[in-house]
């Protein structure tokens, strides 16, 4: 089973072909979702004591669980956070599995997480971090968000353990348009959010940050802003927010998940003022900077602060250390971990950071058309004005049925995969662009197939 046999090197031969012919699909499909029955009687068993072969397999794959699986690459799907990874960081990750390097040790994967720490460090930069500033490749954003609120909790309770002042419940303030990950992270450590007021633009601003601080300072461990809010694409007032917890000592936390990789257009980075305050930070590369799942950036100011509560140790890792001690797995709620950076690094080295920023600056264009558009139409409105690559807008006179039932019809007809959203308790689509193929006819056939 582990021997390179001639038939392992013909199957190597149609798993490469099978793979160049996905990247080479042009258009892409939106392809369909199946029920599990109806897979299993498309499949029929798969799993079987003698094996059905890696060409069955294969074929399987590529005729029935492909298609019956979305494709987030699709131009037209612009729900969620979809993703569209460059080509050549979707070839890349085939050497990444090719390779098998453990990617939690210096001694085990040094050149491979030299390579992500200077993926790593381009972000670093955008951001404004100081040069000591560094961390790891985590799965996705809520194991981001979760690992740099353990670090924040971790240090809040030794700085009180020193001062003797420990609260008997600790609290991170965030605002509710905050990403899900968040509220998830506080259950997980048995902690609290407390809500900060937004303004009218649906903004954490630094005045309510403030007045939470004066209120539950003695309980806060963190505040976690947002750059980038799922929902509407909005960025929290940083530059307030960063600069009150830097005078009261506080964790200033900021999910960029999303809108982080809008630091990469030149027109954008203003609107980031304050993220540079940030004593941790979270960007996803397989988001909006065209890497493949699973792909968070995760940030510290102060490395040691996150080693001081995720380094793990045994008698069996003490020889991790022993060739230097920048060690991936010190740095988040892991141990083992893949070289998920690495597609990412290899797209940047292969293109070059200007193509990146060209790249989002498209797809803010594209916001900027769809909102165009929309105010043109008198079957559509805007919810808010665009912001990144978000445009949020309603279908006039429609309810909550009548959204979920187009979205199915198109979604059926592979035409779009543009799902509802809720704001203010009204049901609302958004688009959100973070694919470079889309195009400004596009958006006029999906609003067309809303009339």
């Amino acid at each position: 089973m582990h021997d390179y046999t001639p038939e392992i090197d013909d199957l190597a031969d149609a798993v490469v072909a099978a793979a160049r012919a996905r990247t080479r699909l042009d258009p892409i499909p939106l392809d369909y979702p199946k029920s599990a029955e109806e897979l299993r009687e498309a499949c029929g068993p798969m799993i079987t004591p003698e094996g059905i072969g890696g060409h069955r397999a294969l074929e399987l794959y590529t005729e029935t669980l492909a298609p019956a699986s979305l494709s987030p690459d699709f131009p037209r799907y612009l729900s969620f956070v979809p993703s569209a990874p460059t080509e050549a960081a979707i070839l890349f990750d085939l050497m990444v599995g090719a390779s098998s390097i453990y990617g939690g040790s210096w001694i085990e994967g040094a050149g491979a997480v030299y390579a992500e720490n200077e993926a790593l460090d381009w972000l670093r930069q955008l951001a404004h971090l100081p040069e000591e500033a560094g961390g790891v490749f985590v799965p996705g954003g809520t194991i981001g968000n979760l690992s740099a609120m353990a670090a924040a909790r971790h240090d809040a309770q030794t700085k009180a353990e020193a001062a003797g002042a420990v609260p008997d419940r600790w609290a991170f303030i965030a605002s509710a348009q905050s990403h899900s990950s968040v509220e998830s992270a506080t259950q997980i450590m048995d902690c609290d959010v407390i809500l900060a007021d937004v303004d009218d633009d649906f903004r954490m601003t630094g005045e309510s940050v403030a007045a939470l601080l004066d209120e539950h300072g003695h309980r806060v461990c963190g505040v976690v802003a947002t750059a980038g809010t799922t929902n509407l694409g909005r960025i929290d007032h940083m530059a307030e927010i960063g600069a009150i917890c830097r005078d009261r000592d506080v964790w200033f936390h900021v999910d960029a998940a999303y809108g982080g990789a809008g630091l990469a257009a030149l027109d954008c980075r203003p609107l980031f003022a304050g993220i540079e305050h940030a004593d941790s930070l979270i960007i996803d590369p397989h988001k909006w900077l065209f890497a493949p799942f699973d792909c968070c950036a995760l940030l510290y100011r102060n490395p040691d602060q996150a080693r001081a509560i995720h380094a793990q140790h045994a008698g069996y890792l003490e020889f991790l250390d022993v060739y230097g001690d920048w060690n991936p797995s010190d740095f988040a709620i892991h141990l083992t971990r893949r070289t998920r950076g690495l597609p990412f690094w290899f797209s940047l080295a292969t293109h070059g950071t200007t193509a990146y920023g060209d790249a989002v600056q498209v797809t803010i264009d594209l916001a900027d058309e769809a909102a165009r558009q929309i105010r043109e139409a008198d079957h559509v409105e805007l919810v808010v004005e665009p912001s990144l690559s978000v445009v949020a807008f309603r279908r006039i006179g429609w309810d909550a049925d009548q959204y979920t039932a187009r979205t199915q019809e198109m979604m059926k007809a592979g035409t779009a995969f543009v799902v509802p959203s809720r704001h203010n308790k009204e049901p609302i689509y958004r688009f959100c662009f973070v694919n470079p193929k889309t195009t400004f006819d596009d958006i006029a056939a999906i609003l067309a197939e809303l009339k």
